[in-house]
């Protein structure tokens, strides 16, 4: 049996899209992407604002279709995908994140899968594979909805090199999460590592092929996979296994990969390789031995993130826990886009932004849209900071907005109205 393999360069802004070339073909993307088969791009959107590591970069998307293209694949068979959550738009995050300035400029398809495709059952999908299933049988006893035009496509996903605060780090297995749970994805939170592994299995049995390219340009520490500490690495990784690119990822940020369990679990049972020392390291291996000593989600984490601990798995699980499961759930969309949008963003963001944003990256973020790169990258990013404009009061007053979209599309309220809808006389 072979080795997995993850691929690793370092990079800058004036060999990016070169070096995301170079590295998807290092970790042999052509023998995993069938180029007949329609391939999604899962962009991640951790945050709708702008934060240096949340979110799928605009050089990592453009370098991931430049490669393709270049390697013969039909950009008629490639579009971008996303999901939405009840706390995250995914079209100003695409907006404010310069993705789909991408997706625009190479004329592909940009699929939101909630507007616009059919879900199925899981149990129509994969058959007796439910049978193995870890958890997700006793959270979703009658089943879940899963998007039906993953079965039979390739998918490549976009992560970022960033910590998490239910799993402790986050990347290739995680940006399953929001593409294949349909509604009420929160009941998974208690038994997230369990849920993590049971995506990846369906994940191997609907996909043609999956693959996964992480950008650590940017990589982010603290209680993501919002509030972060971001700092600038400058490294970039691929591979065909989720759990190895998720192990690297890991170790690099100073974690043991073993120790955390939806990699350990995922080892254990044989859905790839956790373990550092079975992994084939390839490209740069000299930035695949660094250790950059983060601090990881715990040690300083947000009231909110505090309280999340607290209902799903401390002393507040039994008195408020249910709630999250009945009509009154909105109250938990609404409390987090208030702490995070409302408060933490507007009086937070440009502090904790400002070190990295004037780094070659962050002036590269700011000036995307006028610049021209060559075949390679970037090899004049433009002058001064990244300027966000979507901070302070600014971000207060569109966090309102957010608020409402939240309620007004929280599956409990849509349930509700449905039900309305079907009981008043025609």
């Amino acid at each position: 049996m072979a080795k997995s393999k993850v691929a690793i360069l370092r990079t800058s802004p004036a060999t990016v899209l070169g070096d995301y070339h170079t590295l998807l073909n290092l970790a042999g993307y052509q023998d995993v992407v069938r180029k007949e088969a329609d391939t999604a791009l899962k962009v991640n959107i951790s945050w709708h604002f702008f934060f240096p590591a949340a979110s799928t970069t605009p050089w990592q998307l453009e370098g991931v279709i430049r490669a393709m293209k270049q390697d013969g694949y039909d950009p008629r068979l490639i579009h971008a995908c996303h999901n939405r959550t009840v706390v995250i738009d995914a079209h100003l995050g695409e907006r404010e994140n310069k993705q789909v300035n991408v997706v625009e400029a190479h004329g592909l398809r940009n699929i939101h899968i909630y507007e616009t495709e059919e879900w199925i059952n899981i149990r129509d999908a994969v058959g007796d594979l439910t049978k193995k299933f870890t958890c997700l049988n006793e959270v979703y006893p009658k089943g879940f909805m899963i998007p039906k035009r993953f079965i039979g496509e390739n998918i490549i996903h976009l992560p970022t090199v960033k910590t998490h605060v239910f799993t402790t780090t986050t990347g290739a297995m995680k940006n399953a999460f929001g593409g294949l749970l349909n509604e009420h994805r929160h009941w998974t939170h208690p038994v997230i590592h369990e849920t993590l592994v049971d995506l990846l299995m369906i994940q191997k049995k609907i996909h043609r092929g999956v693959f996964a390219v992480m950008d650590g340009t940017f990589a982010g520490d603290g209680p993501g996979p919002r509030c972060m500490m971001p700092h600038v690495k400058n490294v970039i990784l691929a591979s065909d296994d989720q759990v190895a690119i998720d192990a690297t990822a890991a170790r690099l940020m100073g974690f043991d990969p073993m120790e955390i369990k939806f990699i350990r679990m995922a080892h254990d049972m044989g859905l790839g390789c956790g373990d550092p020392r079975e992994i084939e390291m390839v490209g740069d291996t000299s930035a695949a031995r660094e250790n950059w000593h983060f601090v990881g989600p715990f040690k300083k984490m947000t009231f909110a993130s505090r309280m999340q601990h607290k209902i799903y798995w401390g002393r507040m699980k039994k008195p408020i826990e249910w709630s999250l499961k009945t009509v009154l759930a909105p109250w938990a969309y609404i409390a987090s886009v208030i702490y995070h949008d409302s408060f933490w963003y507007p009086v937070n963001a440009k502090r904790m932004m400002r070190q990295v944003l004037d780094s070659p990256w962050g002036r590269l973020f700011r000036n995307w849209e006028h610049l021209a790169p060559d075949a390679n990258g970037f090899a004049d990013v433009g002058s001064g900071a990244a300027e966000i404009k979507l901070t302070g009061s600014k971000a207060l007053v569109r966090s309102l907005g957010i608020l409402g979209t939240c309620i007004a599309q929280a599956p409990e309220v849509v349930a509700r109205r449905r039900r309305k809808e079907v009981s008043e006389p025609r």
